[in-house]
């Protein structure tokens, strides 16, 4: 019998879930809807209905805030009207998607014992309209209350006999022709079969087939198509590249060609770095584990990878930011021997919320419910896990509009000596964790190819749902079995699935895999769906004989399934078999060596430097601070940051907000991961998008500067941080697209070996453009290039760490690093809607001595506070370290560090000019800060100046070259502006 319960607030309490519906909406045109919600449960089974009220009552319902209606399914009962004239509209994942809250369910019901027979259990939402018009109807669904991905919509009562989660697999061995196809029937092989090759890998893989004379099966090349991936085998980057562009900071014009453009600039830097350090090197593995590694104290390491999960995303925002925390959270425990995850990282980039959504392109998701869906996702994930989520960004621009950006990092420890492992001839090849279904195929190929208006259709299973509890209770398995020494090696299964972590796991050995052996969530999976689906929470071992008693009744006890799944076998080839047919033969060399390189032209550009435009006559720069602060870029995220968990694993030392009130905006996180040391981490960002609208050379070199600056202002040590590259841009087949990307590696190289800063991990997502026809033409929304660096500083003992708030009256302020006339891609010039203008530079030897001088005066205890200066430049720092302190704050603009073209007040005060910091001092303190900073910091002199002073009256006080004040605000209404925007 298939029951269904559907669970309502009690009459008198709020339906808070209708009360979101109808904002959200309110906010897409649809005014005075009335609407009931309530969400629900199918359970299928031998159940009598003292069962199913056992069930209810005890596990499904909150009796003190919610009522039910339990009945079979097609029962009147379930089809009463809780007011008049209301419909019933019910929303179920679609069959095949992870649902998470049903598979708790069935877990508790069988620890209830009560002999109650459940075969399957789906959640619903159910909302009670009025009579709509069906296109408004059809418009209210798609845009609020579904998501076609992976949702299906049943309008009035359900009429279902069972929950239908499969049906019985037929083997049959898949062929696919490919030897005889011309070059068109290959391209058209690659898109329909969602493999995403170019036609050179096609080709190739023809030619390989010609050779062993037989055509592929669909699992070979479905294997060939996840590893070639651009998700997976990054052949933009690492391809050979003729570059024509400027090749300096200077812009300098010249060409280069690479063999590996990845290894002669990102890479390369590091290398040399760690050279340089010889016996100092305090790397440990960079670019070859699934995060990196850096050395943390005697006896253990840190680990730290980013990841990117825009296009699930921008499908289904939710079940994309889940997966995508998800999925990074297995990054370093798939890393050496299983690191324990100690923080989480998140930035966001969005089209503004309140974009009209009457413009909105077929297909694209409302901005708003993408930016809600993606929050929701990452806290739901962190949270349930246990991670604190302690550093983060948000960015809003049109140009994302089609294709939102999701990043999210994991920092973890390990013990050094568990920081590298290897398969051995003979291991087991283990599965453990979630079991596999159709959620997550063709995820990396999908990851790989341009988003279209059809794409939610075409490619909703490439989305999957995470369930956090499940991974939990795998990375508990996996730390106690590491401690154990009941494994060899670890991966995690992430992009491609069962095919790229045992083809990657296995590549130097080779590998038999028995596919008929997987656990699987439901009947009806081919081989091939099995081999490449990107099901989450699961984690493959290489796992000797001897060692496998032991780990199956450790996993056994913690409730956490463990599978053979095949064996690593010294052949040098991967062979797949389903009940004893070999599916699937592959030489290792040719899945991962075989791929044709990618040969482009790349040019670059940038636009001609001109003065900013249309420059206002007179400047208020009262109201102009104002609104930097109201701008959503500026603006506050508290919003976002109090549905994180910060505090626990009770690590974190400096919080995402700070201040007297916890409201502040941190320079960056400091967490210590292990409680009985003072030692900590540092971590933070830096990002900024409009800069690459004026040369992604800059755009690049600033946010390296930015990341390592606001790890420096807490407190870390400039000369132990290591930074991540993530490259999210448009479509690199453009000679000129690649060619900013080109651009913008080059700065990466230059300011890693300048600042002697290694890259130790990075992640690249490129084709994000979204196209849909417009009267039958084609036309592109592309993502401005768009480069996330993310920084791990270390520091000694977190009692010297700092906050960016301001202390207390009397106190005195300064300004280190030099203002320039650099207002090109500023906030100022965004929220005024001014062009050109001058991109801020790097002084890349002066940015070095900045932060040693900075580290060096906070060591010795001498500052109070410290902020550096970045969006809204110094205007906007000082006013956010005064309402963060509670406390005013006037400054001499005439007293400013400054070149002799930043010669007004507006340049003074918004300029974005890098390597600034804004300190605090006492004055008892002043007289050794300033003897401190006469001295050299690697050989050079550092500028500075004591700029003003904080006052008792709470205002902002800013008083202009001609000693007249230009701002006098209070702090509250800084405040105000700042933290309205988003005060959802």
């Amino acid at each position: 019998m298939l029951w269904q319960v559907d669970i309502y607030p009690l009459r008198g309490h709020h339906d808070r879930s209708a009360t979101e519906v109808i904002a959200d909406a309110t906010d897409l045109g649809f005014e005075n809807l009335e609407i009931v919600t309530s969400r629900g449960y199918l359970l299928e089974g031998d159940l009598n209905p003292e069962q199913i009220q056992i069930i209810t009552d005890q596990l499904l319902v909150d009796p003190v805030v919610e009522r039910t209606v339990v009945a079979p399914v097609g029962n009147a009962e379930l089809n009463k009207p809780p007011q008049s004239d209301l419909h019933p509209l019910h929303v179920l994942l679609k069959p095949g998607v992870m649902d998470p809250v049903a598979q708790s369910a069935l877990t508790a019901i069988a620890d209830l014992k009560i002999n109650a027979n459940v075969e399957a259990i789906r959640t619903l939402k159910k909302y009670w309209l009025p009579h709509l018009d069906a296109d408004v109807l059809e418009r209210l669904i798609n845009k609020i209350l579904a998501n076609d991905a992976i949702e299906q919509v049943v309008s009035g009562p359900l009429d279902f006999e069972q929950i239908h989660l499969g049906t019985p697999y037929e083997f049959v061995l898949q062929n696919v022709p490919i030897r005889q196809l011309d070059s068109t029937q290959l391209n058209d092989l690659s898109r329909s079969g969602q493999l995403y090759l170019q036609q050179a890998e096609m080709e190739t893989i023809q030619e390989y087939y010609r050779k062993i004379e037989r055509d592929p099966t669909d699992i070979e090349l479905e294997t060939l198509a996840q590893t070639w991936s651009e998700h997976c085998s990054h052949k933009t980057l690492a391809g050979r590249i003729a570059y024509e562009g400027p090749v300096d900071a200077a812009g300098t014009e010249g060409s280069r060609h690479f063999e590996n453009m990845l290894k002669e600039t990102i890479f390369a830097a590091t290398v040399a770095i760690r050279k340089e350090l010889g016996e100092k090197d305090w790397c440990v593995s960079v670019f070859e584990d699934n995060a990196g590694i850096v050395r943390f104290d005697a006896d253990h390491n840190v680990v730290f990878k980013v990841e990117t999960h825009n296009h699930p995303s921008a499908l289904e925002p939710y079940g994309g930011a889940n997966t995508g925390i998800g999925g990074v959270i297995r990054d370093p425990l798939g890393t050496g021997l299983g690191a324990r995850p100690v923080c989480n990282t998140d930035i966001f980039c969005f089209a503004r919320p309140d974009y009209p959504a009457e413009l909105l392109p077929q297909g694209v998701l409302h901005p708003r419910r993408v930016m809600k869906g993606v929050v929701a996702g990452v806290r739901d994930y962190g949270n349930r896990m246990g991670i604190p989520t302690v550093n983060g960004a948000i960015y809003f621009d049109d140009r994302y509009l089609g294709n939102p950006l999701v990043y999210c990092g994991t920092v973890g420890i390990l013990p050094n000596d568990k920081s590298f492992g290897s398969p051995e001839p003979g291991d087991h090849i283990v599965a453990i964790g979630g079991r596999t279904g159709r959620d997550g195929i063709h995820g990396a190929t999908f990851s790989s190819a341009e988003l279209t208006e059809e794409s939610e259709s075409l490619s909703g299973g490439a989305v999957q749902i995470g369930n956090a509890i499940t991974e939990k209770m795998v990375l508990d398995v996996v730390l106690a079995a590491r401690d154990r020494g009941l494994y060899h090696a670890i991966t995690d299964c992430g992009a491609g699935g069962f095919s790229s972590a045992v083809g990657e796991m296995g590549e130097k050995i080779g590998a038999e895999v028995y596919l008929d052996q997987a656990p699987v969530k439901y009947e009806g999976l081919s081989y091939t769906e099995i081999w490449i689906s990107e099901a989450q929470e699961r984690m493959v071992l290489s796992v000797s004989e001897k060692q496998w008693p032991e780990l199956e009744a450790l996993c056994a006890s913690e409730d956490v399934e463990a599978t053979i799944i095949g064996r690593f076998v010294p052949t040098g080839q991967l062979t797949l078999k389903y009940h004893e047919t070999v599916v699937g033969d592959l030489p290792m060399d040719f899945l991962h060596d075989g791929r044709p390189p990618v040969i482009r032209k790349a040019t670059y550009v940038p636009p001609t430097e001109k003065p900013l435009a249309p420059m206002p006559t007179h400047v208020d720069c009262g109201m102009a601070v104002i609104k930097i602060l109201g701008s959503l870029n500026v603006a506050s995220k508290e919003w976002v940051i109090r549905q994180y968990d910060h505090e626990v694993q009770a690590g974190s030392v400096i919080k995402p907000l700070v201040g007297i009130a916890n409201d502040g905006p941190s320079d960056a996180a400091v967490v210590r991961p292990l409680l009985d040391s003072r030692r900590g981490i540092a971590v933070s960002c830096g990002m900024n998008p409009h800069y690459g609208n004026l040369d992604t050379y800059h755009m690049a070199a600033s946010g390296i500067d930015e990341a390592i600056r606001n790890c420096v202002a807490v407190g870390a040590d400039p000369s132990r941080i290591a930074i991540l590259d993530n490259f999210c841009w448009g479509d690199c087949e453009k000679s000129e697209t690649l060619g900013s990307l080109v651009r913008a590696a080059l700065a990466c190289y230059d300011l890693a070996i300048a600042l002697d800063t290694p890259f130790i991990s990075g992640k690249d997502s490129l084709n994000n453009e979204f196209s849909y026809f417009v009267d039958g033409k084609k036309r592109s929304i592309a993502i401005p290039p768009t480069l996330l660096i993310s920084a791990m500083g270390q520091v000694d003992a977190i009692d010297q760490c700092i906050t960016m708030d301001l202390k207390s009256s009397g106190n005195f302020i300064y300004q280190i690093g030099v203002t320039k006339n650099e207002l090109g891609g500023s906030h100022f010039a965004l929220t005024n809607n001014l062009s050109g203008g001058h991109v801020p530079r790097v002084d890349v030897i002066q940015a070095k001595a900045n932060f040693f001088a900075v580290h060096a005066a906070i060591q010795k205890g001498l500052l109070l506070s410290c902020h550096d200066l970045s969006e809204g430049g110094l205007g906007v720092a000082l006013a956010e370290m005064a309402f963060a302190g509670g406390q005013g704050v006037e400054v001499q603009l005439s007293s400013i560090p400054a070149e002799e073209d930043a010669d007004n007040d507006t340049i003074l005060l918004f300029s974005e000019s890098n390597s600034r910091f804004l300190c605090e001092v006492s004055p008892e303190f002043a007289q050794d800060f300033e003897a401190l900073l006469a001295k050299r910091f690697k050989g050079q002199p550092i500028t500075f100046a004591q700029v003003g002073k904080v006052t008792e009256k709470p205002n902002m006080i800013a008083v202009g070259r001609d000693q007249q004040p230009v701002i006098d605000v209070p702090i509250t209404t800084l405040k105000e502006a700042w933290q309205q925007p988003l005060a959802w």
